[in-house]
């Protein structure tokens, strides 16, 4: 009998991660400017990759974010709500970021273009292209990493992966 299906998002199509390193290498400049936190700030940044990684369940970006949010001086109480799912305890005036980021991930990366909008005009284009960008990075993460995890998942009848 083979394994129920594998949960979680992950690639399913091979051109998929092509086109997603293709998206970012044309942005590597400002790929740069995220990760290093000169276009936001690290603790926003790994709120939004927490976010991102909550939906769509990758443990290892889930570990290593943590452990990177922690880093960035985000409180042990506010990283357990974010992997959690919850926002409550953010920064009020990122609350709207971050359930956009959710809204993101559990589109794939395709939000509805009225939520996009009301975002847009809270922080302004430029800055949810970098809240998109810091999204779009750790969602590749993610889907390797579940993909990662499908494969063992697949090849061991169940047993590892999960």
């Amino acid at each position: 009998m083979a394994p129920r299906p594998f949960p979680r998002r992950h690639y399913r199509d091979p051109i998929a991660p092509v086109a997603d390193a293709l998206w970012i290498a044309a942005r590597a400049g400002r790929a740069l400017g995220v990760a290093r936190g000169r276009r936001i700030s690290p603790e926003l940044r790994e709120r939004l990759m927490l976010a991102v990684t909550e939906v769509n369940g990758c443990r290892y970006c889930s570990w290593a974010h943590t452990r990177a949010a922690l880093a960035a001086g985000v409180s042990d109480e506010e990283v357990r709500q974010l992997v959690g799912g919850e926002i409550g305890g953010a920064p009020e005036a990122e609350r709207p970021a971050l359930i956009y980021a959710q809204h993101w991930a559990s589109q794939d990366a395709r939000p509805e273009p009225e939520a996009r909008a009301r975002v847009v005009e809270l922080y302004g284009e430029e800055r949810v292209r970098d809240f998109e960008l810091a999204m779009r990075l750790i969602r590749v993460g993610n889907l390797w990493g579940n993909t990662l995890d499908w494969a063992l998942y697949w090849l061991s009848w169940g047993r590892w992966g999960t």
